[in-house]
């Protein structure tokens, strides 16, 4: 078993939960880190992820990664730098799992039409949108809204890419209820997180877009942070098939950049001092990170990553069609609520900017194929690929 560090968070001094929970209903040996992390494996809400557009909408292209499949690879590289940096594995774990839970269909085009419809009524992230499902919108509970997450899960999700100075009002009323102490550094159980989520997706990508025949193995292998891992793997397998050479290639990118981040952490965690996850959280910077020539690297390879893959021709024009797919259904629904469903239309509320939010959280939970379907039943056709 590995010994926690002290400048973990250990959930047997957790800030709690909103409402109390009596010990009683504990089943089975487990922290309440672990139990975060089961409420959320358990909810609605990760199993739609399955049906969420990662990097392409493909509702039955079976090889490609989605949201679900996305989170997953991202816990199981957090899990191993949280072992490595002897941080809560457990609550690392439940962070990568739950980092994506507030993205809407459709991936970043369906925040785009989301942001656009909510301009009025005070905007969408997904970011925020994750702590108003975990706090409110999940109910799996009779006691209470939510899922009742501890303090420290709902800090995580709320600042593992950094402070918030200026959250938008769906993290507001979230941090008004519990404060979340949002201006402060996250712990380094949620600094994992993200960066874990940073690796998963720079390297996965790449091998969704190869198979996709939207990037080109030639033009990937001249990235400079991807044409040492090239270099290495052909010279120790010269006669492998191509396709066997690319899963060798990512695995290899995926091990130098989880090697990078654990010494470069450890060197920061040293240096800083810190014995206290409190003290984490007033560090003057993040402690979890790439070290100066990696992170050079990683930003090389995402602004490749952006020209060629995420900004390719075929996707932005995927992304605007799902973009008024999602606007569409905002505008009808905002036009005559009685189109929503019976449950969403007998809670709605009356007065703005309620209803619109009230809408807002009703597309937002929607997977991508009901959302393309319950377009073509309100507005009309829509042309999107069943798969590559």
């Amino acid at each position: 078993m590995t010994t926690r560090a002290t400048f973990a968070c250990d959930p047997e001094q957790s800030r709690g939960r909103l409402y109390p929970e009596p010990a009683g209903s504990i089943r089975g040996p487990r922290s309440a880190f672990q139990r975060d992390r089961d409420r959320i494996i358990h909810s609605i809400s990760f199993r739609r992820l399955r049906h969420k557009t990662q990097v392409f909408v493909a509702p039955d292209g079976d090889h490609f990664r989605v949201r679900l499949t996305h989170s997953i690879e991202v816990a199981q590289i957090g899990r191993t730098i949280a072992r490595a940096l002897g941080l809560d594995e457990d609550l690392t774990e439940a962070l990568c799992l739950a980092h994506d839970l507030g993205h809407p269909p459709f991936g970043h085009a369906g925040e785009r039409g989301l942001e656009q419809a909510m301009v009025g009524s005070g905007g969408f992230d997904h970011n925020g949108h994750a702590l108003r499902i975990l706090s409110r919108l999940e109910r799996s509970y009779p006691g209470w809204p939510g899922l009742n997450l501890t303090w420290e899960m709902l800090e995580g999700l709320a600042k593992h890419n950094g402070p918030v100075f200026e959250p938008g009002w769906a993290m507001r009323e979230v941090d008004e209820e519990f404060p979340l102490g949002l201006t402060q550094r996250a712990s380094l159980e949620a600094q994992v997180a993200a960066i874990a989520d940073d690796i998963a997706y720079d390297n996965h990508d790449i091998d969704d877009g190869l198979r996709a025949g939207l990037l080109d193995f030639d033009q990937v292998v001249q990235a400079p942070l991807v044409a040492d891992g090239w270099a290495s793997v052909k010279s120790r397998f010269p006669d492998a098939d191509q396709r066997l050479l690319a899963a060798e290639l990512v695995r290899g990118q995926i091990g130098a950049m989880v090697n990078d981040v654990i010494t470069e952490s450890s060197r920061r965690i040293t240096a800083a001092g810190v014995s206290s996850a409190d003290e984490v959280r007033k560090a003057d910077g993040a402690l979890v990170g790439f070290s100066a020539a990696m992170t050079t690297a990683e930003a090389d390879l995402k602004r490749f990553m952006y020209a060629n893959l995420y900004h390719h021709p075929y996707q932005l024009e995927i992304a605007g069609t799902c973009g008024r797919i999602v606007s569409g259904l905002f505008e009808a629904y905002h036009a005559d609520r009685q189109l929503l469903p019976e449950e969403w239309r007998a809670g709605a509320p009356t007065a703005q900017p309620d209803l619109d939010r009230h809408i807002c959280d009703f597309i937002a939970g929607m997977t991508d194929r009901y959302a393309i379907t319950r377009y073509r039943e309100l507005i009309g056709p829509v042309d999107l690929p069943d798969s590559f």
